[in-house]
């Protein structure tokens, strides 16, 4: 009958065992899944960045503001939905208002938006889509409706001095389709459409 270990016999076991799972599931596991991301899926596993002339503008998964220092939405760009996320796309506090339906603040922040969204683009407030109005529950949504996008084409045509047909078709060829076909609705990413935009423009 063999000795039962001694106190740092069981400590030394334990102490490899803590080496060996350090090794290999804080360095080893962590460098391989890198590796996979960076070789199979870069752009994903870089942050799906967008650039323009080598300079990093934004992510394709996270949305932006594209308003002026005091929050007046530049009327250039295409807008995207509000957020409510911290003072506005604060990636840093990403989250919804938690309004219910029926929350009085809720309803006259979306009437306010529409009389804004409506006088801002020089449409019937009954033409404006329901992304248009609503934050998404993250706070920070990059796309929007096909609908809100072709809402904006008037504007961002007169103000950048373009054909409105033109700016209309850089819209069309942006919308996504439902993912796998039939799951969500069509979309328009609004990063990307704003680079497109300003590639025409130029």
């Amino acid at each position: 009958m063999s000795a039962p270990r001694s106190g740092i016999a069981h400590y030394w076991v334990a102490l490899r065992a803590m080496l060996v799972l350090t090794v290999g599931l804080g360095v080893a596991y962590p460098l391989v899944i890198t590796g996979i991301g960076q070789l199979a899926l870069p752009a994903q596993a870089n942050g799906s960045t967008e650039t323009v002339d080598g300079e990093v503008v934004g992510s394709a998964l996270i949305g932006q503001s594209f308003s002026d220092a005091d929050g007046n939405p530049l009327p250039e760009w295409f807008q995207p939905r509000p957020s409510a996320a911290g003072d506005g796309y604060d990636a840093g506090a990403s989250s919804g208002s938690n309004y219910g339906p029926e929350n009085t603040d809720l309803i006259a922040a979306i009437e306010e938006r529409k009389a804004q969204i409506a006088e801002f683009n020089g449409v019937d407030p009954d033409e404006i889509p329901a992304d248009a109005l609503t934050a998404s529950a993250s706070g920070l949504d990059p796309h929007i409706s096909p609908e809100y996008a072709l809402l904006q084409v008037d504007r961002i045509a007169a103000t950048r001095d373009l054909p409105v047909d033109d700016v209309r078709a850089l819209v069309e060829a942006h919308v996504q389709s439902r993912d796998l076909g039939y799951l969500g609705e069509p979309t328009v990413n609004v990063l990307q459409l704003n680079i497109a935009l300003e590639a025409l423009q130029a």
